[in-house]
C-alpha cells in the first residue's frame, strides 16, 4: 500500500473524498478505519456502495489495519481515512507510520478548541494532537486540496499559550 493521504474526517466518505480528494491524490485505493464501521456489515456496504467502482475500498478495525500495513512505494495510492483523532493516535501506537495527517472535519459536543467551522476540537482531541505533534507528525487542517491548509501546533500553541515541543 503506498499511502498518498491520511485524513480525519468524522463523516468518513462522502463528496469532498470523492470529487476531491481522489482526484487530487490519484487515489485507487480508499481504506476506511473505524471499528464500528468494520463490525457493521450495512455501513461498510453503503460505504462500498458510494465510491465509485474503479477504486478499492479497504474497511478494517484499527489495530487489524495498524498491525498488517506494510509500505510498499509503488503501489497503488491509497488514501486512509479515521473518523477520530483517537483512532489515528491508537493506530500509531499499533505501529502505522504516520508523518502527515489532515484533519477534515470533526465535531466535538464540547468544543474546546474552534479551528474552522469544520473542525471542532474537545479537549481529548487537543490533547491526542498534542501527542502526535510532539511524536513529530506534520498536522494540517483543510476540507479540500484547494484550500489554504491552517497548522494545528499554530492554532494549539495559540488558543492554549504553551508551545508544542
Amino acid at each position: 500500500m503506498n499511502v498518498v493521504l491520511v485524513r480525519v474526517d468524522n463523516r468518513l466518505v462522502h463528496g469532498q473524498i470523492i470529487e476531491a480528494w481522489i482526484p487530487f491524490t490519484k487515489a485507487a485505493c480508499l481504506a476506511v478505519i473505524d471499528d464500528e464501521v468494520a463490525d457493521d456489515l450495512f455501513r461498510t456496504t453503503v460505504i462500498r456502495m458510494a465510491v465509485p467502482r474503479e477504486i478499492e475500498v479497504i474497511v478494517s478495525r484499527v489495530e487489524d489495519f495498524a498491525g498488517q500495513y506494510l509500505p510498499r512505494p509503488g503501489k497503488e495510492p491509497t488514501i486512509v481515512l479515521f473518523s477520530s483523532i483517537d483512532d489515528v493516535k491508537r493506530a500509531r501506537a499499533c505501529g502505522f507510520p504516520i508523518e502527515k495527517l489532515n484533519i477534515g472535519n470533526i465535531y466535538a459536543d464540547e468544543c474546546q478548541l474552534k479551528c474552522s467551522p469544520c473542525v471542532l476540537l474537545s479537549g481529548e482531541d487537543v490533547e491526542a494532537l498534542r501527542a502526535l505533534l510532539s511524536a513529530g507528525v506534520q498536522i494540517d487542517i483543510r476540507r479540500v486540496p484547494g484550500d489554504k491548509p491552517l497548522d494545528a501546533r499554530d492554532l494549539i500553541e495559540g488558543a492554549t499559550g504553551e508551545s508544542v515541543p
